[in-house]
């Protein structure tokens, strides 16, 4: 077999190959045997038939199309193999030549058109600086975490008098649009907060002042439901007003609400969880701060199919797996937004482009630094991403094999290393003049994140449509 590489752009080649007959005898052999076990001729028994006869019958060419079916793949393969290609997907093989000359003992000649991975040219990682938020706890956000957990711990009454800010109302909602009230613009018994905005604009004020069986009346926007983006006429009525009675603030609370025998125990816990907490998020900020200068710092050509088909499964994700189920158009969800769909398309490419730069820059480091996944990195990932999946880990792995998505996870883990390593040379300061070293406890710990990055950037979808 002869082949040739010619390149059409930095991120497209074409691949042109000739197969002397010769090899294609393999093929033939296969496809006799194939078509000798689907057909039956008078005389002779399955399987057993001359390939003579299976010509004369069903025609040389059926033959050799199964024939340049069976070797087109492997030769494609082949060439890309002694052309030292990294491909991203299916090629687009036209030109196929020389069907009626294999009847003579000709050549086959086709070619193929295939996206390959960009060149990347990594900067000196030294040379990335970011500023994070300094690690800082006081008083008042020990404070907040306490009256939390307080809120946790709290009971209701009901009362009779009228609803006020912090009160929770139990109430029956009738949306009309348009004058008629929709399938889904009933709602009773609703229990809601006063001042927690977790229902619908307008609500806050129209109950405010209200005992139980008062009504009120207001418009609004529906953010959600069949009618998501109309003004809606929406009639409250309050059926019970309750109140919330917090626990006092004191030792019996400590031991009520946690393992410890006095409040100001409970209150070092508390601050050191919050610095705990605080230590991940800057962690995690200097990974993502990090990962946006170094992607900054590389120039790269976004091969068309690839970035196209990415820009297609992103808007068809939206639409059919998170706006659909919730009742929901593409065009109602942008009302709610505020957004054209020309400003959906654009941001939309721009994030299919940051989650592919992401893979290939990320990708580029694993390979230049040799990064390696060992099975207890593999297991502890497919944990992580088992929790967040709701399944168990032996389901979350199931599913995983079954769908053949491993190399994927590999995938994910590499790249968390290599974002560590980039985090690890890349100078970090806080807003205090600090400057900030991760150990490889805390890299470890929050290498995860880089999935959370890849998720928002490429929704994983890249992963699967750039896998050489």
């Amino acid at each position: 077999m002869k082949s040739a590489v010619e390149t059409l752009n930095p991120t497209r080649v074409r691949l042109t190959v000739e197969v002397p007959f010769e090899e294609l005898k393999p093929s033939l052999d296969a496809a006799y045997k194939k078509i000798n076990q689907q057909v039956s001729v008078p005389g002779f028994r399955k399987g057993k038939i001359p390939n003579r006869v299976i010509d004369q019958r069903f025609g040389r060419a059926a033959v050799l199309e199964e024939a340049v079916n069976d070797a087109l793949p492997r030769f494609y393969t082949q060439a890309v193999d002694e052309g030292k290609i990294e491909v991203l997907g299916q090629p687009d093989i036209t030109d196929i030549e020389g069907v009626e000359k294999i009847a003579d003992g000709g050549d086959l000649k086709f070619t193929a058109e295939v996206d390959i991975r960009p060149e990347v040219t990594l900067p000196d990682f030294t040379e990335i600086s970011v500023t994070v938020d300094p690690i800082v706890v006081s008083d008042e956000d020990v404070d907040k975490s306490l009256e939390q957990l307080r809120e946790r711990f709290s009971s209701v009454k009901d009362v009779e008098r009228e609803a006020a800010a912090g009160d929770i109302v139990v109430v029956d909602l009738e949306a009309k649009v348009d004058g008629e009230v929709p399938d889904d613009g009933l709602a009773s018994g609703v229990s809601y907060e006063i001042g927690s905005g977790r229902l619908i604009d307008g609500i806050d004020d129209a109950v405010v002042g209200l005992a139980a069986g008062g009504t009120a009346t207001f418009s609004t926007e529906l953010k959600g439901g069949t009618q998501a983006g109309k003004t809606s006429e929406v009639t409250v009525t309050v059926t019970a007003v309750q109140e919330k009675e917090l626990p006092e603030l004191d030792d019996e609370f400590a031991q009520l609400a946690s393992e410890f025998d006095t409040l100001d125990e409970l209150r070092a816990d508390s601050r050191k969880r919050l610095e705990r907490m605080k230590e991940f998020d800057q962690a995690t900020q200097a990974q993502e701060k990090v990962l946006d200068e170094l992607l900054s710092k590389v120039e790269m050509d976004y091969p068309e199919k690839l970035l196209k088909d990415e820009i297609e499964t992103r808007r068809h994700n939206l639409e059919h797996h998170q706006l659909e189920p919730m009742g929901l158009t593409l065009e109602a969800y942008l009302a709610t937004q505020d957004k054209s769909l020309e400003d959906f398309l654009a941001e939309t490419e721009e994030q299919a482009k940051k989650g592919i730069k992401t893979q290939f820059v990320l990708d580029q480091i694993v390979g230049n630094e040799e990064l390696g996944v060992n099975q207890e990195e593999l297991t502890e990932h497919l944990i992580r991403r088992a929790a967040g999946s709701g399944l168990t880990p032996d389901q979350f792995a199931q599913q995983v094999v079954q769908g053949g998505q491993v190399p994927l996870l590999v995938g994910e883990v590499a790249r968390g290393k290599a974002l560590a390593l980039v985090v690890e040379a890349a100078k970090v300061v806080d807003t205090e003049g600090n400057e900030i070293n991760f150990d490889d406890d805390e890299t470890d710990e929050s290498a995860e994140t880089v999935e959370t990055v890849e998720a928002v950037a490429a929704d994983e979808t890249a992963d699967k449509s750039t896998e050489a």
